[in-house]
């Protein structure tokens, strides 16, 4: 058995969370890589024991810290009776003090995505908050019996009616807008981007509601290798240093070959040679999705990506749970001010 004392760990690791003004910090301390890389020093026999009580150490930290945080943000909430008298709140000046509201996060970040990828002279187009089946999923490419199109992944409304699961839900749009263009020799290039939802359930990685972009280049000879340079040139733009990128195969109904892109950590981001994320699909899109939108695919061929921008954000700041963006919180957000 090994002879670190979890106990005596947790204890050090609540109270750093019940004196820190930022407890999330706590939940990225070495301690935790430190009890995890025990597991595999273990015998065999061991190893589950071990894990569950390293495991119960992380649980109780991170109620810790969600209750610290709570307790934080009900220290920035004052009460007063809008039901009384001016005077009667006035004598107490601090209740009425304000502070200048500023940009969530996520919404200065789209902006920054955004502005990167027009720089590059792509169009943008903002997604919509509900859609139809056919711009979802029938206009790309995907099966009538497909496991998206089932209520256990897709939200719908009693008229038939979907909060879009992906901002793919505009790519139809997108090339039928387009392909005019085209004739005139001229490319389709526009991200979408926008609010999406899933029926997932909630955890540190995993929201029902989250963001999106998504890119569609177009032309007569677009090609993956055009594809990876601007993926590439991307994320070197925002993340502001040099990244190494690889790719995977993957399946995705609105194109062929598909391709799961990833990079690998920045150092400057805490990573380390060999540690790699992925950050979105890509690939080629699929003939059928060209003919839909009546672009002939014999002529014309184009590469599309998508990809969730809490992902971008999280490795950008070293946010370590995805439901601080939906918390309201604002311990939290005033980190960005």
């Amino acid at each position: 058995m090994t002879g670190i004392d979890l106990e005596k760990i947790k204890a050090t690791l609540l109270a750093d969370v019940a004196k820190s003004d930022t407890p999330q910090d706590v939940l990225r301390s070495p301690a935790f890589k430190n009890m995890y890389s025990q597991i595999g020093k273990l015998e065999p026999s061991e190893r589950a024991a071990f894990g569950k009580a390293v495991n119960d150490v992380k649980v109780a930290v991170e109620a810790a810290v969600h209750q610290k945080m709570t307790d934080l943000e009900d220290k920035d909430v004052n009460t007063l009776d809008v039901t009384a008298p001016w005077d009667v709140n006035a004598g107490a000046p601090q209740l009425l003090s304000t502070s200048q509201g500023t940009q969530h996060p996520l919404t200065r970040e789209i902006e920054e995505v955004v502005d990167i990828f027009t720089r590059m002279g792509f169009a943008a187009v903002e997604s919509r908050q509900i859609d139809d089946d056919f711009h979802m999923f029938g206009a790309l490419n995907f099966p009538e019996n497909h496991p998206a199109r089932d209520g256990y992944d897709t939200f719908r409304t009693e008229e038939g009616f979907i909060p879009p699961a992906h901002t793919s839900t505009m790519q139809h749009r997108i090339l039928k807008d387009g392909k005019d263009a085209l004739k005139h020799d001229e490319p389709i290039a526009a991200v979408s981007y926008g609010r999406v939802f899933r029926n997932e359930d909630v955890d540190a990685t995993h929201e029902h509601t989250f963001y999106q972009v998504e890119g569609v280049f177009v032309s007569d000879d677009a090609t993956l290798g055009q594809m990876l340079g601007t993926l590439r040139s991307f994320f070197e733009t925002y993340y502001g240093q040099a990244v190494k990128i690889k790719t995977q195969p993957a399946y995705f109904p609105f194109v062929e070959p598909g391709l799961e892109f990833a990079i690998e950590k920045p150092a400057a981001l805490g990573g380390k040679p060999g540690d790699w994320l992925e950050m979105l699909g890509c690939g080629m899109i699929h003939p059928n999705v060209l003919k839909m939108a009546g672009i002939d695919p014999t002529k014309y061929r184009g590469f599309a990506w998508g990809g969730g921008v809490e992902r971008l954000v999280m490795l950008k700041y070293g946010i370590e749970d995805l439901r601080h963006f939906e918390s309201g919180k604002l311990a939290f957000l005033r980190k960005f001010v």
